[in-house]
């Protein structure tokens, strides 16, 4: 279903309704103050993206002597859903907090929709949309009557409110329920509530902080569901999640780990670099010293750890070549195999990897990258056979 028009924006959730309402407000006023319409915006000192949606440059935060988030840099295409992946504590929210232009940079460059965010005028918020991970909505309100006050807040008219107020409510599968109040909504529901304040203006960039936290599975397949409709319907989407299989369902993603910036790209090519490559397990018998040998010499193979239950998984730089070549110098040298197969690791193996790695990095150990290139070169124990 189409939602044209803009979603509810700004500021970072509040315990209360009201603070989180006025705030919102509070903080396009003060950007329109600060902002000085008509004199020409200096040339930014690194070459940023004129076509994303938002584009990063070595950004950093600093509260006191502490680095929040360190030397950022990437780009969020426009009509893309982009995830921001950490644990706590990683620098998810203050990183989608400099983008809202809530807090400022402490260094680097960034723009959104091609203005830094804290200049942006009151017509540049007007086309975002933003989801805080806490309920932000008044619990005394029916949903029809939540709906309407956001509505207003952004400046609709009655005769146009009631149609996106409709819209939004089918959306988002509440609209049986728009004479009940806040309160009596179940937790799912109330985020339900949330993400229609926040399409009620239709944006063209939407922020969610953690959208699907605390929902069931199938709450959260519905929400992915709806992020790609309007992701296909031209929006950028911002997505903060602890839940790192949710990876899968973004274009691009960033990694992020105590503020620094440990991945970033597709999923895929996340994958490939927490990995090392392509992963093929090979199993059999007699995964010897001859075996080794014959794997060690094939050019596209980058690296072989031995499993736990003996079977070698090999790093190659292209599964679908890579099995084929295996197969044949296996074969070719008289060694028995039971199986060849690409292994595709899951995102909750692709995150457990990159916080080693990057812990291994910082403490100047060997990451696992480097141990299977080590396999390869020699030094990975194998019963003679």
């Amino acid at each position: 279903m189409s939602l044209e028009n803009r979603p509810s924006a700004t500021s970072h959730p509040s315990d209360r309704a009201t603070v989180e309402i006025v705030e919102r407000a509070a903080t396009a006023e003060i950007a329109d103050a600060v902002d000085q319409p008509g004199k020409p915006r200096q040339a930014p000192a690194v070459a940023l993206d004129g076509d994303a949606a938002v584009t990063a440059r070595g950004v950093g935060k600093q509260f006191g002597d502490k680095d929040v988030v360190s030397e950022v840099t990437f780009d969020i295409p426009r009509g893309s859903i982009f995830g921001v992946i950490g644990p706590s504590g990683s620098g998810k929210t203050t990183a989608m907090r400099m983008m809202l232009g809530v807090i400022r940079p402490t260094s680097g460059e960034m723009r959104v929709l091609g203005r830094e965010p804290h200049k942006f005028r009151r017509r540049d918020r007007e086309g975002m949309g933003y989801l805080p991970q806490l309920f932000a909505l008044f619990p005394e309100l029916s949903v029809l009557e939540n709906l309407n006050f956001a509505a207003s807040v952004y400046g609709m008219n009655w005769f146009k409110r009631g149609r996106r107020v409709r819209t939004a409510l089918d959306f988002v599968e509440l609209w049986d329920a728009r004479k009940r109040t806040a309160s009596e909504l179940s937790g799912g529901m109330q985020r339900r509530l949330g993400l229609a304040a926040t399409l009620i203006h239709s944006p063209e960039i939407i922020f969610l902080d953690e959208p699907t936290a605390g929902i069931d599975p199938v709450l959260r397949a519905k929400f992915w569901e709806r992020f790609r409709e309007l992701r296909d319907e031209g929006r950028t989407l911002i997505v903060t999640t602890q839940y790192v299989t949710e990876a899968e369902y973004c274009d691009a993603i960033v990694v992020l780990k105590e503020g620094r910036l440990v991945a970033n790209g597709t999923p895929d090519e996340v994958r490939r670099k927490a990995m090392g490559g392509e992963l093929v397990r090979v199993v059999g018998p007699e995964l010897g010293r001859r075996a080794l040998g014959v794997i060690r010499d094939i050019s596209t193979v980058r690296g072989i750890r031995r499993l736990p239950d003996g079977s070698l998984e090999v790093i190659v730089d292209d599964a679908g070549s890579g099995v084929p070549e295996l197969i044949e110098a296996l074969r070719v040298a008289g060694v028995e195999v039971d199986e060849i197969g690409e292994q595709r690791p899951t995102f909750d193996d692709v995150f457990v990897r990159l916080m080693e790695d990057e812990t291994a990095r910082a403490e100047g150990a060997p990451t696992a990258i480097d141990k299977a290139e080590g396999g390869k070169l020699g030094s990975l124990d194998a019963p003679a056979a």
